[in-house]
């Protein structure tokens, strides 16, 4: 059994199924890097949804990319008009999150309390792959059913 405790897991399974969402829960050895993750589930790299928090000037706020993609830090500070971002901290992703670094999952309210900002090469996916909660668990489900259920505040180029 994980080590971690599994709030963000166990809200997250109930808030889709209580939406009516299918997915799949995988679980797996402890995954660090996306790369282990996307062998973990047998799934391409470009379908794991890559969610990062990220502190932009003054407040925290989520954004989410393929896998395979690498934050594009300008683009974001341009496209939001900030002066400066950078990544929480691990310190600060636990405080406010409970998580560690490769167990948050793509989602802002009601699931995290950020907004959320989406990179536009998600929806070309058929489907989304992602740690939720935990190293250990895993969730796959189609990108349209994620995208009604995240309802993403900007959808822009967010990664090279």
């Amino acid at each position: 059994m994980s080590h971690q405790p599994l709030p963000v897991l166990a809200r997250l399974r109930e808030w889709l199924e209580a939406e009516g969402i299918r997915y799949e829960l995988f679980e797996h050895g402890p995954t660090r890097t996306s790369e282990e993750s996307a062998k973990a589930r047998g799934e391409k790299l470009s379908n794991g949804g890559k969610a990062l928090l990220l502190k932009v000037d003054k407040d925290f706020q989520l954004f989410v990319m393929p896998a395979d993609r690498r934050l594009d830090s300008r683009a974001v500070r341009e496209r939001l008009g900030a002066r400066r971002i950078r990544f929480a901290s691990t310190e600060e992703l636990s405080e406010l999150t409970g998580l560690v670094p490769g167990s948050v999952p793509p989602f802002g309210e009601p699931l995290l309390p950020f907004p959320l900002n989406l990179d536009e090469g998600i929806p070309r996916n058929e489907r989304i792959a992602f740690n939720a909660g935990s190293l250990e668990h895993s969730f796959r489900m189609s990108v349209e059913d994620y995208l009604s259920l995240a309802r993403p505040e900007r959808t822009f180029k967010l990664s090279t």
